[in-house]
């Protein structure tokens, strides 16, 4: 049977948490970083399709093929792991500072892969840096922008609104990272992950992945946007929200109603970590 119901989903969240929190320093940054690199491309084809179609649903539609990408090879996406780790934080099988230190390296291998993505596309969309950006370009930034500045203008509200958009896109991006362990074959596995990546898209739902692309490669393409704006206002409140959102509304939820029996794993001892 290919569908994994939920109480064996649980032991496949349980050992995939802890796998995860095994994983070396060099294995989390370049993991991180190809995820990073992928979610950019899915914005590029994202921003592209809505230009040649003229309809901005035909993007969100196609932007999940990066998650897709992310799940089939295993990659290390934080606000997956925002989910994962916690599921098996809570049943004593991964440590606090195991977790943490899994969050702080593939949040950083997802920056060094979105920046370098990033320089390369705005260099390319630029004719590196010699043109104004071409129509994708253009509508990239005017993604970026409409990642800051309404937030800015909103002013304790749109940090509000930030963060709470945030909860609202690990929600729906931690459940399907969960949704790409619930069928063994690969065509269930694309199906399950699409459908909550596209919603989140369609709601224009904020991620701190996502902004770590577009909101950078904005400021390159020349938009008018600081540093500190894209992390006052954009990148920290998201962030903050993203971890809320995967914790609580899927880890801890999952958990509580779906209890994993944890004599089903491979190992009833919490791990040691050995430092890099």
């Amino acid at each position: 049977m290919d569908y994994i119901p939920p109480l064996e989903l649980t032991i496949s969240m349980l050992d995939s948490g802890i796998t995860k929190a095994k994983l070396g320093v060099s294995d989390m940054l370049i993991r991180g970083a190809l995820a990073g690199a992928f979610v950019g491309l899915g914005i590029m084809v994202d921003a592209a399709a809505g230009v040649l179609s003229g309809n901005g649903l035909v993007g969100a539609v196609l932007f999940p093929f990066c998650f897709v990408l992310i799940t089939l090879l295993s990659l290390e996406f934080f606000t997956g792991n925002c989910a994962l780790l916690p599921f098996a934080a809570f049943a004593g099988r991964v440590s606090l500072g195991q977790l943490l230190r899994n969050w702080v390296f593939v949040y950083i291998g997802h920056l060094i892969g979105a920046l370098t993505c990033g320089v390369l596309y705005a260099a390319v969309s630029t004719k590196f840096f010699t043109e104004a950006p071409d129509p994708v370009g253009a509508k990239v930034m005017a993604i970026g922008v409409a990642k800051v500045l309404p937030y800015v203008h909103a002013g304790a509200a749109g940090w509000w609104t930030a963060l709470v958009k945030g909860v609202f896109a690990t929600w729906m991006v931690s459940i399907a990272a969960v949704m790409g362990l619930v069928s063994r074959s690969v065509i269930g596995k694309v199906v399950a992950t699409w459908l909550p990546i596209m919603a989140f898209v369609v709601m224009g739902f904020e991620h701190c992945v996502v902004s770590m692309f577009a909101i950078p490669t904005a400021i390159m393409l020349g938009a008018p946007i600081t540093v500190s704006q894209w992390l006052i206002w954009n990148q920290i409140p998201v962030t903050i929200g993203n971890i809320i959102g995967g914790v609580i509304c899927t880890g801890l939820a999952l958990y509580v109603t779906y209890k994993p029996d944890t004599s089903k794993t491979e190992a009833s001892a919490p791990m040691t970590v050995a430092a890099e």
